[in-house]
């Protein structure tokens, strides 16, 4: 026995870090005609509005790539899934190294979501190799691969400005390569994954039916969303309400986006010991009084201290969001409702930044759109606390 566990722990060791790495270089490729995007204004003469669309262009198709990258890892295990998206991402990573043209740069950004899409196969990847109560933290460890976007930030208009508009895309491309033959080198599914059948469309509406698909998927919506907006929208905030400079706000931003990251596995471990669902109240409880601070444009340090317990809130929430899913969705179906959750949470991140965006147009204020926020989260504290949190406790053991 004693020569069984070493190598168990080993093995799901080498699964976790595969599957970080691996989400974070596929993030990398998602991310990258954003930072880009002042640069083919530039070339190419666009408008804001056609950059606004370029950049949401792989962030929509990633959301819901992952409804169907989540069924076939239930279908086929994460080993191959992972290594079949991580090489055929390098494609339009390519492709985009060399685009000249509008229409040219809108293709490559449609088929470059599929990176993006990759989230929902690392989950049941990982959750695999765990047993329940370590799926927390797990899941929050392999959720860190999301810095994978920050990485974008920093270092893909850098290499532009160094060594040449390509130089980024072949620098992921070849990352991507790596990460393919990686999972296939030394990637192993855990015993008892894939293979399960039915077609894609059953097995969808199975996942889709489940009452906590649909709970999760709005949570997960109002969390992971709420990060993604802010990192989105966040610089503008900053810029227009504290006439704060470009790379001052840029800093701050980052700093947000890291913190949340970090915070990620902090949930996950908290939802072990402590249950998801009392984690998940009190983050909504944080971020509604966070909210409601910064919607009025306080003084700079309340305001810091706002966003970023902001920013901790929302990691911490993701974790247990998907400490909740390891617990109460089937193991096979976890791929499945990790897609259509996982779609839920980027889709949450692209509306708020355009609803913000007509708010300020037509009002001058951030305020009203902070104060949605506020009210949303208190629902949805509300029926975490009584429903969510009573559920569970109703279904422990005793």
């Amino acid at each position: 026995m004693s020569a069984v566990l070493p190598a168990a722990r080993r093995a799901r060791t080498t699964a976790l870090v595969l599957a970080t790495a691996g989400f974070a270089v596929n993030f990398w490729a998602w991310g990258l005609l954003s930072p880009l995007g002042p640069v083919y204004a530039e070339l190419l003469n666009l408008t804001p509005t056609a950059v606004s669309i370029l950049v949401a262009v792989p962030v929509v198709v990633g959301s819901l790539g992952r409804i169907v990258l989540g069924g076939l890892t239930d279908r086929h295990g994460g080993r191959i899934v992972f290594a079949v998206a991580s090489f055929l991402g390098v494609v339009p990573v390519l492709f985009l190294a060399f685009a000249a043209s509008y229409p040219a740069l809108l293709a490559g950004g449609f088929l470059l979501g599929l990176s993006g899409a990759t989230f929902a196969i690392g989950v049941p990847f990982v959750n695999g190799w765990y047993p329940p109560h370590r799926r927390g933290l797990a899941l929050g460890v392999f959720g860190m691969g999301n810095i994978g976007t920050a990485v974008s930030g920093f270092a893909t208009p850098w290499l532009a400005e160094r060594f040449g508009r390509s130089a980024p895309f072949i620098v992921v491309a070849a990352a991507l390569a790596l990460v393919g033959v990686a999972f296939l080198a030394v990637g192993r599914d855990a015993p008892g994954s894939g293979g399960q059948a039915g077609p894609f469309l059953s097995r969808f509406m199975a996942a889709a039916r489940l009452r906590s698909t649909r709970e999760l998927s709005a949570f997960y919506a109002l969390t992971f969303g709420g990060f993604v907006a802010f990192g989105v929208y966040l610089p503008l905030y900053l810029r227009s309400g504290y006439g704060l400079t470009t790379a001052d706000a840029a800093a701050r931003t980052a700093g947000f986006v890291v913190l949340a990251t970090l915070a990620r596995p902090v949930g996950g471990w908290l939802s072990d010991r402590m249950g998801g669902e009392g984690v998940l109240s009190a983050v909504l409880a944080v971020v509604f009084v966070c909210a409601v601070v910064v919607a009025f444009l306080p003084p700079m340090p309340l305001a810091t201290v706002g966003l970023l317990s902001m920013a901790a809130a929302f990691g911490v929430g993701n974790g247990a969001v998907f400490e909740i899913l390891s617990r109460v969705v089937p193991g096979d179906q976890v791929g499945s409702v990790t897609g259509v959750v996982g779609a839920a949470g980027g889709l949450g991140g692209f509306l708020p930044p355009i609803v913000m965006g007509v708010i300020y147009q037509v009002t001058g204020s951030y305020a009203i759109g902070l104060m949605l926020l506020a009210a949303m989260t208190a629902a949805a504290f509300v029926y975490c606390w009584f429903v969510l949190r009573m559920d569970a406790a109703r279904l422990a053991p005793r």
